[in-house]
């Protein structure tokens, strides 16, 4: 008997530890949301999520407060071309807000969301900004709103 107890406890301690030490890599994207808060329905609404990498080494430089040199990287280097871009409605039109129009992007996004997770994606984080008023005479704005998601490499 107490064999077969020290044996549960080694198989159940082993079992443990070999969680604890598995640390996963992961593999992340963002989707981005940009809604148009520009009154009488102006505005462009977009969802876009990047089909390219980069690696953010290439256009980084450390800085020691001695001898820096500030990386000289080209702009046309770091812009992606290649990208989804999902039409939204703004929020918008002429006749003031139109929830039709923020139901109908929920729909769409979580349309989007729920075919990421299909593919394996969770979504770990949400971060949201508006601009909505610049000073006088500003009409424009913007609400973002960044999903963050993730799946084991």
């Amino acid at each position: 008997m107490k064999k077969v107890l020290l044996f549960l406890t080694l198989c159940v301690l082993g079992f443990n530890s070999s969680f604890a030490q598995d640390n996963p890599v992961y593999e992340f994207q963002i989707v981005t949301v940009i809604e148009s808060i520009v009154p009488n329905g102006l505005g462009r609404s977009r969802m876009l999520t990047t089909n390219e990498t980069r690696d953010y080494k290439e256009f980084t430089s450390t800085r020691t407060g001695e001898k820096d040199k500030r990386n000289k990287s080209d702009r046309g280097e770091i812009r992606v071309k290649g990208f989804d871009e999902t039409k939204l409605l703004n929020f918008y039109n002429l006749g003031g807000i139109r929830f039709q129009n923020i139901v109908a992007n929920d729909a769409i996004v979580t349309s989007k969301l729920n075919d990421m997770s299909a593919q394996g994606w969770e979504l770990v984080f949400i971060n949201s900004g508006v601009e909505s008023f610049g000073g006088k005479g500003d009409g424009n704005g913007i609400y973002v709103t960044r999903y963050t998601l993730r799946r084991k490499k």
